[in-house]
């Protein structure tokens, strides 16, 4: 076969262990996922509603316009129908522009470490991958402008940031934006935006109407709790979203998360509940870690990247024996350091008080 040789060198994407694989490697009963970001609390129950009328259109395509999604969802951003994009989660998306866009020859910027889907479909499109490493947990955005050149075609930003959960402020957005030629897509992933609560966070959706070159991107998998259902979208110029329509499979989305992500968008009440726990949860760490001596980055997503100042897999390890599986660093590029989803209030108690067990065992081995 002949294969394309960047694709024998890639590593496929590695998800974190699954429930059911650790009660049988390890014989627990009890296990607590705080490993992948997802929302403890689930789905809107208007949502859940929704799945739960769905019987009976099992042999139907899907809505391929997403229309009755795509009127909710406008509406709700204060955007035209045309100026959204669906895909099989904000994975999809990030797949399509990189179809769209990358390819021998061309060059693409993120920032290292970040959400590793950018830099894995660039190398699938045999583009050159310019990795510029974070400042303190965030966008070297000076950096990231001096790397751009002739062939540079995407600009990947994530904000707020995977794994560190730090944010772009909306000065230091706007100016990186108006120094990026308007011939280069720039790509701002949001998955975690609906977590943010700093006063000077920006509000994307208007920041398209100045920079025609901007997409951004987000989730319903992350606050919305729908994250099997697979569903994702990007905002953009209706010409750019036009431009990348081809590059989109037919039928990507399934008519179930269509409908449960329409009953999702309507309940923000929901949303701000969730929003408002997670804070809650956040300070919980961020006292702890205070107590522990313990280094972190204040986080605007909903989850916390953990500095242990030895190997992140001891770590990963030790809780992961205990039942309460979480994700190594090793992996992200932060080896010494673990990323946390904030769980619910009696969930982030219980692995605080095993991190403290797992501090004082080592202390005490030394």
């Amino acid at each position: 076969m002949k294969w394309k040789k960047q694709l024998l060198d890639l590593t496929p994407y590695q998800p974190g262990k699954s429930i059911e694989d650790v009660k049988k490697q390890y014989g627990l009963e009890k296990i607590v996922k705080l490993a992948s970001n997802e929302n403890p609390f689930g789905c809107s129950e208007e949502a859940a509603k929704a799945l739960q009328k769905s019987s009976g259109i099992f042999a139907k395509y899907p809505d391929g316009y997403a229309g009755e999604l795509r009127s909710i969802l406008a509406s709700h951003l204060g955007t035209e129908p045309g100026q959204l994009i669906f895909g099989n989660g904000s994975d999809e998306v990030i797949q399509i522009i990189s179809r769209a866009l990358l390819g021998p020859g061309r060059n693409t910027i993120m920032a290292a470490p970040t959400f590793p889907q950018y830099k894995h479909n660039a190398v699938i499109e045999g583009a050159e991958v310019k990795e510029i490493p974070l400042l303190d947990g965030a966008h070297d955005l000076e950096g990231m402008l001096e790397a751009i050149d002739e062939n540079t075609s995407v600009v990947w930003l994530c904000s707020p940031n995977n794994p560190t959960g730090i944010y772009i402020n909306e000065s230091k957005l706007v100016s990186f934006l108006e120094k990026v030629p308007e011939d280069i897509l720039v790509v701002l992933d949001e998955a975690y935006c609906e977590y943010a609560v700093a006063d000077d966070y920006y509000h994307a959706v208007s920041l398209l109407e100045k920079f025609s070159n901007l997409i951004v991107l987000r989730t319903f998998s992350k606050i919305y709790g729908l994250a099997s259902l697979r569903i994702g979208y990007g905002i953009a110029g209706e010409d750019v979203v036009r431009a990348l329509e081809p590059a989109r499979e037919p039928f990507n989305v399934n008519t179930f998360a269509q409908m449960a992500a329409a009953e999702a968008v309507k309940d923000q009440k929901y949303v701000e509940e969730c929003r408002n726990r997670n804070r809650e949860g956040l300070e919980q760490f961020y006292s702890f870690c205070d107590q522990a001596g313990l280094s972190y980055y204040p986080s605007q997503g909903n989850f916390i990247l953990i500095d242990f100042k030895r190997d992140a897999n001891e770590v990963f390890q030790y809780l992961l024996e205990k039942g309460y599986i979480v994700r190594s660093g090793a992996g992200l590029g932060c080896p010494q350091s673990i990323r946390v989803t904030i769980g619910s209030k009696e969930q982030n108690e219980e692995i605080m008080e095993l991190i403290g067990q797992f501090l004082e065992e080592t202390a005490a081995a030394l």
